[in-house]
């Protein structure tokens, strides 16, 4: 269309120009205006605490380093700025003091998010996770709401070593009283963080440090202000027939790469983006196992006890007869984490572990073109 009035005014000097330019500019708007932008999941991160800190004045931040540095990782850059000391609140290095206040805060009926520099630092504050925040409405018979929200990097990043590579995912799963959320994408990062903030009970909410630099596209929706997701609902991300993959956080990237690998040579993966770790989406799960009749699950945890035996036990349990193969799992390796960083590629699944288990799944080892 733009060619056509472009001819159409070629002859009109320098009111054509001029008309061609508007043209120009509204072309662009259309065009951008029908394209996704797109979004970090730092800044995803940063507009969901914002937006929520602006909507409700019982919502709070405490941490190390949240205000004058603006954040370990920026999620809380500017934040200071607009709410000042009193919401967001810098404190010393005491994970048990300042999670502790937090929980009291909630227990009063205010709403405060609390930082972890990485969730490894947790484990100085877990009596107050799990004895404090995820019981006390249990053990009160309902009359004591905890709305608080554990927020931080959890999991591998690089170089870190044992002590700060742990996946905590299994570990607070386990608690009853907890919501434990994993985002992956954007959208995942403001839905669910919104969610968290306002849900009446404790979330655990568990980030990567890796992905916090990563681009994803946003609709919309998504960056309207009232956007929220559901807790306990996963998404199905790509959508196959021959092998169902279950991921959660980064692990959802592998195995999204994993699918278009195994899409050249033939297979068909339908990955699951869990989303909520608890409580968890049994039902798309079963669903998509009943459908694929295959099922390989992905985490960076350790493989004991993990959310990958949790989901092989629910499939077991319920979709047990549609089963064609045994169920595969994808984990990290049953030791602390290396230093070395060859070591610890190794200690982490990778793209490659991921197809060669699809592909053990439907009984090939090789491509189907190859062997047809």
């Amino acid at each position: 269309m733009l060619g056509v009035l472009r001819r159409k005014v070629a002859c009109q000097g320098a009111h054509a120009w001029g008309l061609e330019q508007g043209l120009r500019v509204i072309a662009s708007r259309a065009l951008s205006s029908s394209a996704k932008e797109t979004m970090t999941v730092r800044d995803a991160l940063n507009s969901a605490l914002d937006e929520e800190m602006s909507a409700d004045p019982k919502v709070f931040v405490m941490g190390e380093e949240v205000g004058e540095y603006q954040g370990a990782y920026k999620i809380t850059k500017g934040l200071l700025n607009k709410y000042g000391p009193e919401r967001v609140l810098d404190t010393p290095i005491t994970e048990a003091g300042f999670a502790g206040i937090g929980v009291g805060a909630a227990y009063y009926g205010l709403k405060p998010v609390i930082e972890f520099m990485t969730f490894n630092f947790s484990m100085q504050a877990i009596d107050h996770i799990i004895n404090s925040a995820a019981k006390s409405n249990y053990m009160s018979s309902g009359q004591i709401s905890v709305p608080i929200v554990f927020r931080g990097p959890n999991g591998a990043a690089a170089g870190v070593g044992a002590q700060h590579s742990q996946c905590y995912a299994a570990w607070f799963g386990a608690c009853p009283g907890l919501k434990v959320l994993t985002p992956y994408s954007s959208e995942d990062a403001r839905g669910l963080l919104k969610a968290a903030i306002r849900d009446p009970d404790p979330v655990v909410f568990l980030e990567n440090e890796l992905l916090y630099g990563e681009s994803f596209p946003v609709s919309a929706e998504v960056l309207d202000s009232s956007f929220c997701l559901p807790i306990g609902k996963a998404k199905i991300e790509r959508e196959g027939k021959d092998v169902t993959i279950t991921a959660f956080s980064k692990m959802v990237g592998y195995a999204l790469q994993a699918a278009d690998i195994l899409a050249k040579e033939g297979f068909s993966a339908e990955v699951i983006n869990l989303r909520s770790i608890r409580p968890l989406d049994r039902a798309a799960i079963n669903a998509s196992v009943r459908k694929t009749n295959r099922l390989v699950t992905v985490e960076e945890g350790f493989p004991q006890h993990g959310v990958g035996a949790e989901i092989c036990a629910s499939v077991l349990e319920d979709s047990f007869e549609y089963l064609d193969a045994a169920v595969e799992r994808i984990s990290g390796a049953d030791v602390p984490m290396p230093y070395a960083a060859n070591l610890e590629r190794m200690a982490v699944p990778q793209v490659e572990d991921i197809v060669r288990a699809a592909k053990r799944t439907c009984y090939r080892s090789t491509a189907l073109a190859a062997t047809a």
